[in-house]
């Protein structure tokens, strides 16, 4: 079988594709022929070792993947041979086969391709887990999204509008924005053309926003938690921008506002329970057309450094998707 191996610490392009022998499951763990792949900005992070999860070289990128059940291991009882399955996964997912533990699959609802199913856990889990629980958003209040056109993002509006919010998106251009209404954003604003707390005021009847979701971090930061409402949460989701924002924390105290710090894959790990939970409301959503991935690329094994370069210019709308057959 083919992956793409990362050799040592660096951009994309130092990354190859390589036959490897074709894996076989250990006890309590699936073998899964890899149908989709999602990719996501942390990759871009793990391979140039710039990110909070740091695997040993060499290895496989990729977190999130969606295929069918090859082989199961010894004690398997959630899972058996050409069951369609969901997968998330520290690393490995950009490879034709993968063996994960049992414990990190969730068989893909009916209806739903494969390609869906590989974008829909970390964009989605971490958006829910941000605005759900860390934020506890309630309907009539106001949200506003930053980079709103990325999967996190577009997620973020989804979740929003599904629990009853105002949401407003901030992006870098008009057509980023268009796509963002297309998703359920109530209004947009364009950072990049205009001057962000004058719209942020404007949005919200100088009011500022209940809750401020930021996987960009950077410059924008401080404008937006300078705008943000009386006892509003300012979700520190990422930082896209590749810039760690210093805030000034006399801001917390003169609005009574919370910085309120999203790790998914950590509360996926140390809570379970309440990320399955969660995973199973949203698949609810999508099932009622509330929630739907916005896919807006696919790419073949060899192209995976390309998909990565294009997350990392920010070219991508929503999600983008590895296809390993091809």
């Amino acid at each position: 079988m083919k992956a793409i191996v990362c050799k040592a610490w660096g951009l994309p392009d130092t990354l190859v594709v390589e036959d490897l022998p074709d894996v076989t499951p250990g006890p309590g763990q699936v073998a899964i022929d890899v149908k989709a792949a999602g990719v996501n900005f942390p990759d871009v992070l793990i391979i140039q070792n710039k990110y909070q999860f740091k695997p040993e070289l060499p290895f496989t990128p990729g977190s999130e993947l969606s295929g069918v059940v090859r082989a199961v291991g010894e004690g398997v009882s959630n899972a058996k041979v050409g069951d369609k399955v969901i997968a998330f996964i520290g690393h490995g997912a950009f490879a034709q086969q993968v063996v994960v533990p049992a414990q990190a699959i969730m068989p893909i609802p009916p209806g739903m391709d494969f390609d869906t199913a590989a974008a829909i856990t970390l964009t989605y889990g971490t958006s829910h887990h941000a605005v759900v629980d860390r934020a506890q958003l309630k309907a009539g209040e106001t949200m506003l999204v930053l980079g709103a056109a990325g999967g996190v993002g577009l997620a973020a509006i989804e979740i929003g509008k599904a629990l009853g919010a105002r949401v407003i998106a901030a992006a870098s251009s008009d057509e980023k924005l268009a796509i963002c209404k297309e998703h359920g954003a109530d209004v947009t604003i364009n950072y990049s053309t205009g001057d962000l707390r004058e719209a942020i005021k404007a949005a919200t009847d100088g009011k500022g926003p209940d809750v401020i979701y930021d996987p960009v971090g950077g410059i924008y930061a401080e404008p937006a938690f300078r705008s943000i409402g009386w006892r509003g949460r300012y979700l520190v989701v990422g930082f896209a921008n590749g810039e760690i924002p210093k805030l000034p924390l006399n801001l917390t105290l003169l609005k009574g506002a919370s910085l309120v710090g999203v790790f998914w894959g950590e509360f996926a790990k140390r809570e379970p329970k309440a990320n399955l939970a969660a995973m199973r409301e949203m698949m609810g959503w999508l099932a009622e057309g509330k929630i739907r991935p916005h896919i807006s690329g696919r790419y073949a094994l060899a192209d995976t450094a390309t998909a990565l370069n294009d997350i990392a210019a920010r070219k991508v709308t929503g999600k983008v998707v590895i296809q390993p057959e091809k």
